[in-house]
Formats: C-alpha cells, sequence, structure tokens
C-alpha cells in the first residue's frame, strides 16, 4: 500500500489554523467533509471518535508528529488528511515536544487489515527522516503531494 491510496489530495492543509490538537483534528476531519472523502458521514461524529481516542492514548508518536486514527463505522473506506502546523501543537507527545505534521487516518469498522496496512504504510514513511523533515517544511499543497509521491517511489528516505 501506498500513501497516495489513502491520502486525500484535496484535504492536504499546508498551513493549519488549529493551536490545540482538538482544533488540528477538527480541521482535517472538515478538510476530508469538504473533499468529498467522507460520503454522508457527519463529521461531527467523527471529530468526537477521533478526540475520544486521543484521549485514552496520545499519538503523537514524538519527533514532531501526530497520527490520531479512528476507525468507525460510518466510513466505506480508509481515507488520510495531512495537515501542518508553522508554530507547532501540543499532542501530549511522548517526547513532550510540539507536533509539526498531523497525519489524520479514518478507516471502517469491518476491515482491520486494510486498516494495520495503512498505518504500516504511515509510520514506515514517518520513520524516515528526511521524509519527516520535508513534510514538516512543505509550505504549499503541491509540496505536500510531491512529498507524499517521492515516499512512494522511494525518493527522499
Amino acid at each position: 500500500m501506498k500513501l497516495a491510496d489513502i491520502v486525500c489530495f484535496d484535504a492536504l492543509l499546508p498551513q493549519l489554523k488549529a493551536t490545540t490538537r482538538d482544533e488540528a483534528i477538527t480541521e482535517l476531519v472538515e478538510a476530508l467533509q469538504r473533499a468529498g472523502c467522507l460520503g454522508k458521514t457527519q463529521s461531527r461524529d467523527i471529530v468526537k471518535a477521533v478526540i475520544k481516542r486521543e484521549n485514552e492514548a496520545s499519538t503523537g508518536i514524538g519527533k514532531g508528529v501526530a497520527v490520531p486514527h479512528v476507525k468507525h463505522p460510518s466510513l466505506k473506506e480508509i481515507v488520510a488528511a495531512v495537515g501542518r502546523s508553522e508554530k507547532g501543537i501540543d499532542f501530549v507527545s511522548l517526547d513532550k515536544q510540539p507536533v509539526y505534521s498531523v497525519i489524520l487516518l479514518l478507516s471502517p469498522t469491518d476491515n482491520a487489515d486494510k486498516h494495520l496496512q495503512a498505518m504500516e504504510t504511515i509510520f514506515g514513511n514517518l520513520n524516515k527522516e528526511d521524509f519527516r523533515r520535508f513534510l514538516r517544511h512543505s509550505q504549499t499543497v503541491d509540496q505536500i503531494r510531491e512529498t507524499i509521491l517521492d515516499a512512494d517511489d522511494g525518493i527522499g528516505g
């Protein structure tokens, strides 16, 4: 599985307005809704589910990155949104550092294998310093898209 298989390119946010974790999650879910990636799903229900999951255990994995994720019964397909914060957001990360890159992953509840494959793909790329650095410094939608496509092609890893 490639990042481009799951990322909604119409929901890339190079300049998150959010200053808090919950605002960032809301902003990314709303971007997916506007892009038509959630179908008729109520974005408010998704936001609540992601925040509930986040309250159970932080998805701020360290090194300036967070991967909030949830499985939700109203979703038909796996989809991800990517956002970047210039100033950083407190995600209660493992390393206590602010988060600059957020990849929100939403999955249907009936396909655990595909959810795990998507998580593996995301974390595999986030483990690469070049990918994290390029993502953090991407200031436009085109730069984020290029970073994702280059990662899928094995460039910059």
